[in-house]
């Protein structure tokens, strides 16, 4: 259950989106357009005399046998058929004289068989000459058909283990839009040169999860989106991407090149590229001549330790920039790295060795990911020319209360989202930005908050202050009247005895987990009237140290988390919907920033 607002979402979700979009190729079947797939033709319905046992006719021209747990081919279809369907079956061979009859087929579908390369009769597939979608995915071919019907517009191959490639199985295809061969085990060597002779149209082309040690030469002119992840690519040849001007989406993630296995011109020709990702490789180096078009560059877990003033500069498109995971300094990014990129607005530079802020930003960044380096404080002009920053996460470094100078974020007035976690601050820092809503502080040494501490910052909605050092005496009641429209407080993982006073009218959701707090009085929640989620697991509580009138005026209560107590306890409202009184499970917590900035450092996107 959601239990707690968000505010705005954060810039780099929708990259985070886009990029688990992509790799869902590497280990599924591809989720076909809708143009990819043929519509079944209007016409009545097979006589039941004509259709096979176990079988659904729909159309005179369709049988739809999927799923059935079928041994064996159809016996008795009629020659005139256009769709076969027989997907998830147990079939292990295709008889010649059956399927050689079915001249009419436009759509052959056997994807999740037992089909071997031996139980596939090439000459049979001959006479199917108006054949233009074949789905052979996930069964068990070793080697492709040797040729393939002039017609095929869509062909899948997927996840079988395949090693050979021959000129016909995907060359003289003059109308082939999209082939799907990932997840086998294909080498360089099994992919002929004249692999796409004649088939100039493919515009998708997936081999990622094979076992190739050089990119394909001599690819189809026509080809739009690339998927060569997963591989042993070590070298990509000059002609390679020569004459592609097409190409928007070229994916080389987790192979094994370095940078004399890239041509300078490697892909200056790329003029139509929008999307690239060359991450988790052993480059050292930005590839130089990288076309001004592209959107997306993602260079993350490489070596890369500098960035030139040429680096990027010509990529003129250029809106998301990956560097995480590689080992920059701050002083090995040139100060006009990204002067020249007026449209960058999301740079990933996080688990690197920055020692401070570089030098050089780019001026309409709105999304700057710092975390996990080695920044030790904010000058006065570190973040001066970062005026669209809206979103700036500088968590876990090694930033101390008195490194961080209260005019650093002086130029900041957009700033929504600072994350500060996992530093050694002992206050939280002054001259925050006052349209502020997100602050997230968790994991530091922070042990009060002084009256004037959260000063300015009128429009904050949520304070993570999890996992400090903050006891009750610490908190001056004051300090929450600066904050009047908090919905979301974590002071979980503190010293807390009681819960803290006068905490603001407008909160939702309060985590105090973890604390020391023996007792809830009759008045401990009298200022929180809209509280909709409370979680006080791991605490001291006991039944009689809690008062039955400390929830009656709380009518919008709807999750309330109590395990890990002493003694079990039982919550009783008329309004609430869930109560947490043992241990279940993992609490309802929110779904944090801190989360999802795990779940981008560690790849699982």
């Amino acid at each position: 259950m959601d239990t707690g607002r968000r505010g705005q979402s954060p810039l780099w979700w929708p990259l985070l989106f886009l990029l688990s979009l992509s790799s869902q190729l590497l280990s599924q079947a591809p989720l076909y357009d809708e143009e990819e797939m043929p519509a079944l033709p209007p016409s009545p319905a097979d006589p039941r005399g004509m259709c096979p046992a176990q079988c659904d006719c729909p159309t005179s021209e369709a049988v739809e046998c999927g799923g059935v747990d079928l041994t064996a081919f159809p016996s008795n279809l009629s020659n005139s058929i256009q769709h076969l369907s027989l997907q998830n079956n147990r079939l292990e061979e295709i008889p010649y004289d059956e399927l050689s009859k079915l001249t009419q087929l436009k759509t052959l579908n056997l994807h999740n068989n037992r089909l071997s390369s031996a139980g596939l009769p090439d000459e049979a597939l001959l006479y199917l000459g108006n054949l233009q979608y074949i789905y052979l995915a996930s069964n068990r071919l070793t080697i492709a058909p040797r040729i393939l019907p002039r017609a095929l517009r869509i062909v899948d191959m997927a996840a079988n283990t395949l090693e050979e490639i021959f000129p016909l199985t995907f060359g003289e295809k003059p109308h082939l839009k999209s082939v799907y061969l990932h997840d086998n085990k294909l080498q360089s060597s099994g992919l002929p040169d004249s692999l796409f002779n004649g088939s100039d149209s493919v515009s998708t082309l997936i081999l990622s999860n094979n076992l190739l040690s050089v990119a394909p030469r001599y690819l189809p002119l026509g080809l739009n989106r690339l998927h060569l992840q997963n591989n042993q690519i070590s070298w990509i040849p000059k002609e390679t991407f020569s004459q592609q001007l097409q190409l928007r989406e070229l994916y080389l993630q987790n192979n094994r090149l370095t940078d004399p296995g890239l041509e300078p011109s490697t892909f200056s020709k790329l003029r139509s590229l929008e999307y690239l990702d060359l991450s988790m490789n052993n480059l050292t180096h930005i590839p130089v001549g990288l076309p001004a078009n592209i959107v997306i560059l993602h260079l993350g877990k490489n070596r890369i330790s500098s960035v030139s003033e040429a680096g990027v500069s010509g990529i003129r498109n250029l809106e998301y920039l990956l560097l995480q995971n590689n080992v920059l300094t701050a002083d090995s990014i040139h100060h006009e790295a990204f002067g020249k990129l007026r449209k960058l607005h999301t740079l990933h530079i996080y688990n690197n060795h920055l020692e401070h802020v570089p030098s050089s930003l780019p001026r309409r960044v709105r999304s700057l990911m710092m975390l996990n380096n080695r920044i030790s404080e904010l000058r006065f002009n570190d973040l001066v020319t970062t005026y669209y920053l809206n979103e700036l996460n500088l968590s876990y470094n090694r930033l101390r209360s008195s490194g961080i100078h209260r005019l650093a974020f002086r130029k900041l007035r957009r700033l929504e989202h600072l994350d500060l976690s996992g530093n050694f601050l002992t206050v939280v820092p002054q001259g925050l930005p006052s349209g502020l809503k997100v602050l997230r502080l968790h994991g530091n040494r922070i042990d009060k908050l002084a009256e004037e501490a959260l000063s300015g910052l009128g429009s904050l909605t949520e304070l993570y202050l999890g996992e400090n050092r903050l006891q009750g005496a610490g908190i001056t009641p004051g300090s929450w009247k600066e904050v009047p429209v908090l919905q979301l407080l974590d002071l979980s993982g503190n010293q807390l005895t009681q819960v803290p006073p006068n905490l603001p009218e407008s909160l939702e959701y309060l985590h105090i987990r973890d604390n020391l707090i023996s007792s809830i009085p009759a008045e401990a929640f009298a200022a929180t009237p809209n509280l909709r989620g409370l979680f006080m697991r791991s605490n001291k509580l006991v039944t009689l140290g809690i008062s039955d009138k400390a929830f009656r005026n709380l009518k919008h209560l709807q999750v309330v988390d109590m395990t890990g107590n002493p003694e079990a306890i039982s919550i009783h409202l008329p309004a609430l919907q869930h109560t947490a009184t043992e241990p279940t499970g993992e609490a309802t917590d929110s779904f944090t920033h801190e989360d999802a900035s795990r779940l981008e450092t560690n790849e699982t996107i």
